[in-house]
């Protein structure tokens, strides 16, 4: 019984609404954080740091994102590629063009501006639902791609579209190697984790909740549907605008459209299904599989040697991604984030069979 409920005591309302209330969850979670913080970034190697850590933590936050609008509203979304390459272009603007404004500054606003966008698109979603809301992201998306295309001073008029972005500067000091920009991405997505918790656990949070399970009901109820609808929009692309920031500064070192297709809104849309929908534990679980999936395949095509082509290796890859999906939403379709949660009731009974 390595997981127990057993013997926490609460005194007050505080402690029993607390985001942890098992002192073993909160335990656990503060040497997660304390092991990211101030163990990986001296002991991974560039590689993981750069290559795996760093996308998979930026992603994991485009991927709260979505499922606070997705998961929680019940708002299906397919811009989400599209709403990154808004707060990427404002954060590239931002940092170039106002220097004097401190980049963490910069990255909010631009999160504001992709909220702002994501908000005037989900004022579509009060006469529209299901189906047409996908239609109506997905307009977006391809919308969105044109102006980044067609308006010069977005891409401070560079003739080739892309914008190389300079290195981020804080008190004097550079981010400028893979452990700084590391823990530049691990800061950001830790605390806005935290803030996405605390939503979801707020009355705003149950309005989200009650209109994707019945949204008729909930305006019977008293939710105001309409101010939930557009909550989840604005905070949904705020999310997503700071990880476009974040992808462009931190990982890519550009800005250029390519990187926010509809290829990036669809990967994160399966990041949500694999790793569950309605949960922020599920939105990590899914981008870390999304991120190692490829490298495993890739890693485990060496043992044949060259019996498998480069294309047939990318054909199968994409077979065995989109079989993983099938199966992910046939045998559990709440996702990586329900196994775990059926884990830790399996240690809160071992060694017992009941």
């Amino acid at each position: 019984m390595f997981h127990r409920d057993a013997g926490a005591l609460k005194t007050s309302y505080g402690e029993e609404q607390a985001i942890f209330p098992v002192a073993l969850d909160r335990w656990a979670v503060m040497a997660l954080v304390a092991v990211g913080a101030l163990v990986v970034p001296f002991v991974a190697g560039p590689y993981w740091l750069g290559s795996i850590l760093l996308p998979c933590l930026i992603l994991s936050l485009a991927a709260i994102g979505l499922n606070i609008l997705t998961g929680y509203a019940g708002q299906l979304s397919l811009g989400s590629g599209a709403f990154m390459a808004v707060g990427a272009y404002a954060a590239v603007n931002l940092v170039i063009r106002l220097p004097w404004l401190p980049f963490p500054v910069s990255f909010v606003l631009a999160g504001m501006v992709a909220g702002a966008v994501g908000l005037a698109f989900g004022l579509l979603s009060l006469r529209i639902r299901g189906f047409y809301v996908a239609v109506a992201t997905l307009a977006a998306q391809f919308f969105i791609e044109w102006i980044c295309t067609h308006i010069p001073w977005l891409v401070l008029n560079t003739p080739s579209g892309v914008v190389s972005t300079p290195t981020l500067f804080l008190f004097s000091f550079g981010f400028s190697s893979v452990p700084s920009r590391y823990l530049v991405a691990f800061v950001t997505v830790v605390a806005l984790a935290f803030v996405a918790k605390n939503l979801i656990r707020s009355s705003a949070g149950r309005a989200l909740m009650a209109v994707r399970d019945h949204e008729t009901a909930a305006e019977l109820t008293g939710v105001d549907t309409t101010r939930a609808k557009l909550t989840a929009f604005a905070v949904s692309g705020f999310y997503c605008g700071v990880a476009g920031a974040l992808w462009a500064f931190l990982y890519l070192g550009n800005v250029e459209i390519e990187a926010f297709s509809l290829h990036r809104s669809f990967q994160i849309l399966f990041m949500v299904i694999i790793g569950g929908l309605g949960s922020i534990l599920g939105s990590f679980l899914g981008a870390a599989f999304i991120v190692l999936l490829p490298v495993a395949i890739a890693n485990a095509a060496t043992l044949f040697g060259e019996a498998l082509k480069p294309d047939v290796l990318a054909n199968l890859e994409l077979m065995i991604f989109g079989a993983l999906i099938v199966a992910f939403l046939i045998i559990e379709p709440s996702g990586l984030a329900r196994l775990a949660v059926k884990a830790k009731d399996r240690l809160r009974r071992w060694p017992l069979p009941y």
